[in-house]
């Protein structure tokens, strides 16, 4: 039977945001998942939350202790900080806020786990090339699969973080293990046919009736469980000494939900409190420092990966008990979604920190708590430090809406204006994406070693062109889904103050950031 979803667990949105995701909104989503009638994909999509973070919770039990600190720490900040702390969030939707994570090995996989979240409102946003973005070997792309329109995101906010092994890239795999990895991959099924029949017929009929949405779901949460069959010891060891991450992938049979991600308010308080609770974390929060401005962009940190039992078949066919480390618990905080030049002076400053954060450790180990004041430095110093200024200096992307109050007169043309006499109310938009060098950052995090590489080869080319073949669609620009969601705001705006022309956005020649040092 169809469970009912209850609480900010369950996954689903009771307190939507409008697009822009402040704190204002109108109520949607029910109370109780219905039981006989058509399931919608935002439906599907919320109870598939709901059943991960079940199936999560039993299979990694630090996981509960992660969404109970998390929890602890989101009622402290809105009691705190009250109406601030909803500017990027509604109270629901920050609970019920999850990003997983699974890995695949073919373009064949890639395309099936792509109808699989299609059937729930979920696209492609976005190419993430791992293979460059960390000193040890994670040789995989990336996308995320998420809702893209406001609406869907307040209703139910689940991401998928999917990666895909690349097998013909020679600075990892040589052509003979190339060869059998590729026969490995492709004699296996992870998602069985049923499944996929039924993912397609919900992506035709958007929805499921009662009946083949709980067998959907059923068939769904399984694919991504945990498998207990024994793992071939010699060859993940093989696949182990190129890349820890190309054999959680290819070293397998079946693939797993990596990790899944709540969603926190205070991710450095929440960093000290797992450390006090004796949960082993990574030894940095990756993404923006924690400096005296807006929250930017994303800040991810986990604790470490845990050594899980698995059983192992050897060479003369016994199988031995033994663990495995590839699974971790990530938290993440989100922030102001940055435009392309707000991105450009992110990756200046991270690496800005870190030439200077090595030069001063003069050859020894970097420490990360060093590294966090250089960075926090850089940023006091270089970024706009109110949402008002990242705004006129294009580098963060808001919403705008017309108030009800407006001063006396004709309104101005310029948007600064109109923003500081009142006449329109400017709202941040949430980052709903990722960043290469934190995910990869996380994932070398969680490594035992960093695998090896061969400087010399080429890699193998890829790009979102070359996703959107094997997905059959084009992965979305995240950068045009903020742009189209803060054009089509100020249209709207223009609209409600009568104004003949289009508001003038462009960004202030006062209010440029300083070039880093």
């Amino acid at each position: 039977m169809l469970a009912p979803v209850a609480g900010n667990d369950a996954g689903m949105q009771h307190d939507p945001a409008v697009p822009g995701a402040g704190s204002a909104g109108v109520r949607a989503g029910v109370d109780r998942m219905p039981a006989s009638r058509w399931w919608e994909p935002w439906e599907l999509r919320a109870e598939f939350s709901r059943r991960l973070s079940e199936l999560y919770g039993r299979e990694v039990p630090a996981y509960a202790t992660l969404r109970a600190v998390s929890r602890e720490i989101n009622a402290e900040v809105l009691e705190s900080r009250g109406a601030d702390a909803r500017r990027l969030g509604a109270v629901g939707r920050v609970g019920a806020e999850r990003h997983g994570a699974v890995r695949v090995g073919t373009p064949r996989e890639m395309n099936q786990v792509g109808r699989l979240f299609a059937a729930m409102g979920m696209h492609p946003v976005g190419f993430y090339d791992l293979r460059d973005a960390a000193a040890s070997a994670v040789p995989v792309v990336s996308t995320a699969f998420r809702p893209v329109d406001p609406a869907e995101l307040a209703r139910n906010p689940l991401r998928m973080f999917t990666s895909l092994l690349v097998p013909g890239d020679r600075r990892f795999f040589t052509a003979e293990l190339r060869r059998r990895l590729e026969a490995f991959l492709a004699a296996r099924t992870l998602f069985p046919p049923r499944l996929l029949e039924l993912a397609d017929r919900a992506i035709a009929g958007n929805g499921l009736d009662a009946g083949d949405a709980e067998e959907f779901l059923t068939l769904a949460a399984d694919a991504l469980r945990l498998s207990r069959a024994p793992v071939d010891r010699a060859w993940y060891t093989e696949l182990e000494r190129v890349s820890a991450v190309a054999a959680d992938i290819g070293g397998v049979r079946a693939t797993h939900l990596n990790h899944l991600t709540p969603r926190v308010l205070d991710i450095d308080e929440l960093y000290r409190r797992m450390g006090e609770r004796g949960v082993e974390m990574i030894d940095a929060i990756q993404g923006p420092p924690r400096w005296a401005g807006p929250d930017l962009l994303l800040r991810q940190t986990s604790f470490r990966a845990l050594a899980e039992p698995r059983r192992f078949r050897h060479a003369d066919g016994t199988i031995t008990a033994g663990t495995l480390r590839v699974r971790f618990g990530e938290v993440e905080a989100r922030g102001i979604a940055a435009t392309p030049r707000g991105r450009e002076l992110y990756e200046r400053l991270s690496a800005d920190a870190d030439r200077l954060a090595a030069e001063a450790a003069r050859g020894s180990p970097v420490s990360a708590a060093h590294r966090a004041e250089i960075a926090a430095d850089l940023w006091n110093r270089h970024v706009p430090g109110s949402e008002s200024e990242l705004a006129r200096a294009d580098l963060a992307y808001f919403t705008y809406t017309a108030t009800d109050r407006r001063p006396a007169g004709p309104p101005p043309a310029r948007l600064r204006d109109l923003v500081e006499q009142g006449w329109v109310r400017q709202d941040p938009i949430v980052y709903e994406d990722f960043l290469p060098r934190s995910a990869a950052g996380i994932f070398q995090s969680n490594l035992d070693g960093a695998g090896s590489r061969d400087a010399d080869q080429s890699g193998a080319a890829l790009d979102a062109g070359w996703l959107a073949e094997v997905l059959d669609r084009a992965p979305h620009d995240p950068y045009a889904l903020y742009d189209d969601l803060r054009r089509t705001s100020l249209d709207r705006a223009a609209e409600q103050l009568d104004l003949a022309h289009h508001i003038d956005a462009s960004p202030s020649s006062d209010s440029s950031p300083g070039a880093p040092a």
